[in-house]
């Protein structure tokens, strides 16, 4: 347990020192613009606002992608990499979505774990090397983890969460 919380607040300061840097950066660009979340849960139905919607975190941990979603495959991809044991956001669908698409951004190459109504997926390269998922969601709580490919490797990262196709 504390180990875990030990990681937590090593992602948590890592992400903190990558925000203080980014904001500094953008500070005279975007001026007007609220940052997205920090290890954020979302509340969403349909025709949502603003979208896309962003959450931010810090990939990574030491549990294999395979113990989190109890397999090593999906139908989305292989459940490859190291996450945390707790998810990183948790995503309520307040109704069902024909189409809903999830897409991380990172500098590094990251991997995705969503459990929810009807099984766990797993993906590492939706659009290049970072992972994101596409399709028909059912309303319900989905758990989503953010993964390193190397065991206790912390990266920044962006979720964005989109019904636009």
């Amino acid at each position: 347990m504390l180990t875990k919380e030990i990681s937590r607040g090593i992602r948590l300061s890592l992400m903190i020192a990558a925000l203080v840097i980014a904001s500094a950066i953008n500070a005279t660009c975007h001026a007007e613009e609220t940052p997205p979340a920090i290890f954020g849960d979302v509340t969403i139905g349909q025709k949502f606002t603003p979208n896309p919607l962003t959450v931010r975190g810090m990939s990574g941990g030491s549990i294999p992608g395979r113990d989190i979603a109890g397999r090593s495959e999906t139908p989305t991809g292989a459940c490859t990499g190291y996450f945390d044991e707790e998810p990183d956001h948790t995503i309520e669908l307040t109704s069902k979505f024909d189409y809903l698409k999830l897409e991380v951004e990172s500098p590094e190459d990251t991997t995705l774990i969503v459990s929810g109504p009807g099984g766990s997926w797993c993906n590492d390269d939706f659009d290049g090397k970072n992972p994101g998922m596409i399709g028909e969601w059912l309303s319900g709580t989905y758990y989503v983890w953010i993964g390193s490919y190397k065991k206790d490797k912390y990266f920044p990262y962006t979720l964005r969460i989109t019904e636009v196709k």
